[in-house]
């Protein structure tokens, strides 16, 4: 389940071709050497291409795809909510020198693929509402949607308590 997270290694935040095909070829060369079949070869490197949050901002990720492509998905969107999300989103935002907050940079709330891929201005904190507070509607699963909805509600008494300190009042 992890290879489709070599596929999305960006070379930098402005950039929309994040794939690199060097990597994508590495995934191939795995499944190859493990005589995976071809038909389930071609299934797994079809998940691993309409991954990601951006594809489902152009309509993409609205398309048919097999259940196994939901199971997958809803597991790496998981990973990004809830207390392990808010600690990674943290701190992929400190790695990349992110302001933590700033209430007059507002959040990009209608995102285009283009515009959400332009990260410059944005804050940690707008990162919940412009993906990660929009994920629990996006899941394939019954059993995905169900674990997103505790993970939700985590992510939104956080941001209730940061907002609240932030503020004074608290």
């Amino acid at each position: 389940m992890v290879f489709h997270l070599i596929c999305y290694e960006c070379v930098s935040s402005s950039t929309l071709a994040c794939r690199d095909p060097s990597e994508e070829k590495l995934v191939e060369n795995f499944l190859e050497e493990e005589g995976i079949a071809e038909s389930k070869k071609m299934k797994i490197l079809s998940i691993i291409k309409g991954m990601g949050f951006k594809d489902e901002l152009t309509g993409v990720g609205n398309q048919e795809f097999p259940p196994e492509f939901g199971v997958v998905q809803d597991a790496d969107r998981l990973d990004a909510i809830g207390a392990i999300g808010i600690a990674r989103c943290f701190t992929f935002g400190g790695n990349r020198n992110r302001v933590l907050h700033d209430p007059a940079i507002q959040p990009r709330l209608d995102l285009s693929k283009e515009h959400y891929m332009k990260k410059e201005e944005q804050t940690t904190v707008n990162h919940f509402h412009e993906k990660l507070l929009k994920l629990k509607d996006l899941m394939k699963t019954k059993a995905g949607l169900r674990r997103a909805e505790k993970r939700h509600k985590v992510m939104e008494e956080f941001l209730k308590q940061f907002y609240a300190e932030w503020d004074g009042k608290a």
